[in-house]
């Protein structure tokens, strides 16, 4: 699946998208997948109150399910103004 990075997420990454290849059931068990890859990606998802994802464009849940999602976004709240 094509996982993406947004704004200070991409920062501490260092990148924009990657395919990841993973069998995670859940956002957040990518999420742990991620972390446990390098202390890069540890720091980013860190605070997981100042994050938010997408699946396939929508915005969901860290315990949505990945079965068939094809892309997941991270990306801090929006805010307006």
């Amino acid at each position: 699946m094509q996982v993406l990075y947004f704004a200070w997420l991409r920062e501490r990454i260092g990148l924009p998208r990657e395919q990841v290849l993973t069998t995670a059931p859940t956002v957040m068990a990518l999420i742990e997948e991620l972390k446990a890859r390098e202390d890069r990606y540890a720091l980013a998802f860190s605070d997981l109150k100042s994050l938010r994802v997408a699946l396939d464009q929508k915005l969901s849940s860290f315990d949505a399910p990945l079965a068939g999602v094809r892309e997941v976004a991270f990306f801090p709240p929006m805010t307006g103004g």
